[in-house]
Order: structure tokens, then sequence, then C-alpha cells
């Protein structure tokens, strides 16, 4: 199953954004891989600040249940300083219907 979503980062963050993922903590890789996660990538529209995020994910239940980890809790809290985010700090996301997709 592939998954769209779009975020937004804050203004200036993009830099500090790409450095963070560029230094993803291997307990997140693993837990990515663990719930389901498989081929993540994700986008920056600079004009807008939006980021666009594509990911294949294997099941959507066993996909949501990694949102509870504390391993993705504290990535959230460290996150939550550069782009919006929920009382509690998780991102603020809106999935993206998927429109087409050509292997």
């Amino acid at each position: 199953m592939i998954k769209g979503f779009k975020m937004k980062l804050y203004e200036g963050m993009a830099g500090e954004y790409e450095r963070r993922h560029n230094e993803l903590w291997p307990e997140m890789i693993d837990m990515i891989h663990e719930y389901g996660g498989r081929n993540y990538s994700i986008f920056l529209d600079k004009e807008s600040n939006i980021l666009f995020g594509h990911i294949e994910i294997e099941d959507e239940a066993l996909w949501a249940k990694g949102a509870d980890t504390a391993i993705n809790r504290k990535w959230w809290d460290y996150m939550a300083d550069i782009m919006e985010t929920n009382p509690d700090n998780s991102p603020v996301t809106a999935d993206l219907p998927l429109l087409f997709h050509l292997d």
C-alpha cells in the first residue's frame, strides 16, 4: 500500500529539517521497518514550506501502531520546534488520496 501525506515546516527550517533526517536515528529506522514502512521519501515545496511524504506500508493498522512507540514520540518532540505540530507534538498531517500510480 502506498501512502501520501503532507506536513508543513516553519519558515527557514528546510535546512535543519534535512540535517536532522540525514542523521536519522538508527532506532527510528528500525521502528519504521518494524511497523511495515519501506521506500520512504519526503519532498519539499520551497515556495510554501509544504512537505510531501511518500511511503510504502504493509498494513495501515500495523503502521498506525508505530505512532505510539517511545522512539516515535521522542522523534516528534525533537522535530516540534521546526514544523507545525498538534498538542502531543505529532506533526500536523493531511493524507493525500492516490489518484495515479505507475509501477
